[in-house]
């Protein structure tokens, strides 16, 4: 048995200790969230209620497998037998086997982000607007659209007045999109991100005794990371636990950072509204900071709007306060930071114990450069995008064109990798297809015109398929078959192919975890990589993380910088004049914060505008050049405020910086004569600066709209500004 009092303090016994009925956890940063979870499970299986009957949903499915092996390992084995995973795998796994009552195929597919964006651009010539002059927002701009109007539980035209006021003539147009969007899904049996949630929140709603079936199924209820669920998501919960009512729901609003997606962090206030009868339990003492950082975050939290009172402490003892260091210029921010790492290496410290968090991706730009120049080893999390990159989602299609015949989207895709296939014809055999209910063998028999070429191209892609198709296939053995199909067409697209192929080689290894190939196929979808270290063969054991504060959230370090603590950047200059957005984004600077063990350092270069060459005001537009406003006024019994170590630092990035901007008059200076630094233009991506040189012909560009391309200089015209 274990001996719950000495493990847990007194509000974390409370709470892994009350099994019945509902239950509101507030779990400040650092509070043992986690650990209380684990416990409770525990506790539970101890008690004699059957695991399977047990459902924990959190926000990624390691994080639930990560809690159900550790309740094992502390319990019962058993604890490995409760159900846990995202509401978007329960969603899916009921719908797989209750999609009939909503009028799809039990075998429908689940379309990602960038399926969704060509679905809805392959339907715009519907609206017919060609003729209008209108302005009709980009792809990613639609998706993100109809993807928000969905969790938000509002008109398309009403968010697009809302929130995109710039397109307030298409607002109409928009709504008649999402209409054939619609349409489109269900004619091809397709189910996009947040459809997964709302149909199973159809299904509770309007279906009694299927509501009723699931309740007995799961008599207990849990629910981690409450305040980052969505409206749809606290009706899930609603509803799954209303007839027991033995639901714990555990969260902090003070870090709810999900907006942009719909969560909606008042369910934290709601969640009581629901369940009158619900206890709350706040938990307050910390086990990962020091006094001063927790001190400093506090002191953020208190000037919020809206939040359940609580003050986070520890028994810790010692610690320094919070640094706040002006570094005046970018340039020396990067060199400042890469300096007092390499000084904190000197005494001991390890970089995998130090982390580098910033607002966006793009504002750790310099200082990437500024590591890769001090041969410093790192991996960035936050804006990557593994499964929209292009040559994975080609060669996934294959495998999503055989595990469902309707999927137009994939089909598609595959035919029009084929020279001489466009989208016209791609269409007019993907109809063929389908009004013939022929199978993947008969696609060499397409009665159209086309060359012998193209003919000979469908007959291996036929021939392909039909080996895709053989009941014993493993997932393993079906990606290296379709690479050993795709791999021509990899190396005729692109430049960087043999990195592009070690991609699609992880994605043969991912798939050998798998029995069966819809499943490596789906949980793809509902559980994509996140990350470069996701993929990263042959990692060295010890590297600094630099990450974005949403990819950041539910990890620590002993060492955490911030960087670009200014206002306009953090907070960002797009949410200024939203209050409820500058409430999101102090939320965003106390997760920031609360990552820290045992150093904090916040850095701002206060005079923004005078780097030597201005690209990140010619990039992003001119930011403000003061300290964060959620920073700025503290006591100094509070934080330090430092200035940099000017001279030192000029020195230093003087004597090492290879962004001397070369003489536009030299002799030997032309357009393949590129260093980092240089404004350019490329005909097609516009304005950008050049962030890398990769060899002597590739050069790497960080463009305003683009973002960052690797270019081969012999097959790409580019000027330098």
């Amino acid at each position: 048995m274990i001996q719950y009092e000495k493990a847990l303090n007194p509000k974390q016994l409370e709470a892994v200790t009350t099994l019945s009925g509902p239950l509101l956890v507030i779990a400040g940063a650092g509070s043992g969230k986690t650990r209380t979870l684990i416990y409770r499970v525990a506790r539970l299986v101890e008690h004699g209620v059957d695991p399977q009957a047990i459902l924990l949903l959190t926000f990624t499915r390691k994080a639930a497998q990560e809690m159900l092996d550790r309740a094992a390992q502390l319990a019962d084995p058993r604890c490995r037998l409760v159900s846990g995973g995202t509401f978007h795998s329960l969603a899916h796994r009921i719908l797989r086997a209750h999609a009939s009552i909503l009028g799809f195929s039990n075998g429908f597919t689940v379309i990602d982000r960038s399926d969704m964006e060509e679905i809805l651009h392959s339907l715009l010539p519907d609206l017919s607007l060609s003729n209008t002059g209108l302005r009709v927002p980009k792809r990613g701009t639609l998706a993100s659209m109809m993807s928000k109007a969905a969790n938000l539980e509002v008109p398309v035209e009403q968010l697009v007045a809302d929130e995109y006021p710039q397109f307030i003539d298409f607002a109409v147009h928009a709504g008649r999109l999402g209409r054939l969007y619609a349409r489109y899904k269900k004619k091809n049996q397709l189910m996009d991100y947040d459809d997964l949630i709302i149909y199973l929140r159809a299904l509770l709603m309007e279906h009694p005794e299927l509501r009723q079936r699931l309740a007995r199924r799961y008599g207990y209820i849990m629910v981690d990371e409450y305040q980052d669920t969505n409206r749809i998501q606290a009706h899930i919960v609603k509803w799954l636990g209303h007839e027991h009512r033995n639901v714990m729901v555990v969260g902090d609003d003070s870090q709810s950072i999900y907006s942009f997606r719909g969560a909606d962090y008042r369910n934290m206030f709601q969640f009581p509204k629901e369940f009158p009868e619900a206890r709350i339990i706040k938990l307050e003492e910390n086990y990962r900071s020091t006094q001063p950082i927790l001190t400093f975050t506090n002191a953020i939290m208190e000037r919020a709007k809206e939040r359940y009172t609580k003050c986070l402490f520890t028994r810790r003892e010692g610690g320094a306060k919070p640094r706040v260091v002006n570094t005046l210029t970018e340039p020396e921010q990067a060199v400042f930071v890469v300096r007092t790492i390499q000084e904190m290496l000197g005494r001991g410290r390890r970089l995998r114990d130090v982390a580098v968090l910033f607002r966006a991706a793009y504002h750790s730009f310099e200082l990437e450069l500024e590591l890769a120049r001090a041969g410093i080893r790192y991996v960035k999390y936050g804006g990557f995008k593994f499964m929209e990159s292009a040559h994975i989602k080609d060669l996934l299609a294959h495998l999503r064109a055989v595990l469902n015949p309707d999927d137009a989207v994939s089909w598609g895709r595959i035919l029009r990798l084929i020279p001489g296939i466009g989208r016209a014809k791609s269409q007019d055999i993907i109809e063929w297809i389908r009004q013939t209910g022929t199978g993947p063998s008969a696609l060499k028999e397409w009665p159209g015109r086309a060359p012998e070429k193209v003919r000979n191209a469908l007959a291996q892609l036929s021939e392909l398929l039909v080996k895709l198709t053989q009941r014993d296939i493993t997932p393993s053995k079906a990606v290296e078959m379709t690479l050993e199909y795709y791999g021509p067409f990899l190396e005729q697209m692109y430049d960087d192919y043999p990195r592009r192929r070690k991609d699609l080689e992880q994605l043969a290894l991912m798939a050998s975890r798998y029995q069966r190939l819809r499943k490596f196929v789906d949980e793809l979808v509902l559980d994509p990589p996140t990350s470069s270290v996701d993929l990263t063969q042959g990692l060295p054991d010890d590297f600094l993380t630099l990450s974005t504060v949403h990819s950041a959230k539910g990890l620590e370090w002993s060492v955490v910088f911030i960087i670009w603590v200014m206002e306009g950047r953090f907070p960002s200059a797009k949410a200024l004049n939203d209050p409820l957005a500058v409430e999101e984004e102090r939320r965003l600077m106390y997760v920031a914060s609360t990552r820290a063990k045992d150093e904090l350092i916040l850095c701002y270069p206060s005079k923004e505008d005078s780097h030597p060459w201005g690209y990140e005001h010619y990039l992003y537009g001119p930011g403000s050049n003061g300290l964060s406003s959620f920073v700025s006024g503290l006591p100094p019994e509070i934080v330090s405020y430092e200035n940099a170590d000017r001279v030192h630092v000029r020195e230093e990035f003087t004597r090492q910086s290879p962004w001397q901007h070369p003489d536009p008059t030299a002799a030997s200076a032309g357009d393949s004569d590129f260093m980092p630094g240089d404004k350019v233009e490329h005909p097609a991506f516009g304005p950008g600066v050049v962030s890398k040189l990769v060899d002597r012909e590739k050069v790497e560009v960080l463009f305003r709209n683009a973002g960052r391309k690797l270019l081969h200089l012999a097959y790409t015209t580019l000027h330098r500004i």
